[in-house]
């Protein structure tokens, strides 16, 4: 196995980590009700998905 012949510096490890930092989630309106909610999932207010009800809520 190859050894390094000279130490990383901290900013050479620190810009290869750069890309690690967290993201918000992507949030999109739903179409039927207008709540917030993640793209491609079933909305968690009204239980719609591509508009056909998939999941019947209590309200």
């Amino acid at each position: 196995m190859g050894v390094p012949k000279r130490k990383h510096s901290k900013q050479r490890k620190r810009m290869r980590r750069a890309g690690w930092g967290l993201e918000a989630p992507n949030l999109v309106n739903c179409p039927q009700c207008q709540a917030r909610m993640l793209p491609h999932r079933v909305c968690q207010e009204c239980g719609f998905y591509k508009a056909k009800k998939v999941v019947n809520k209590g309200k």
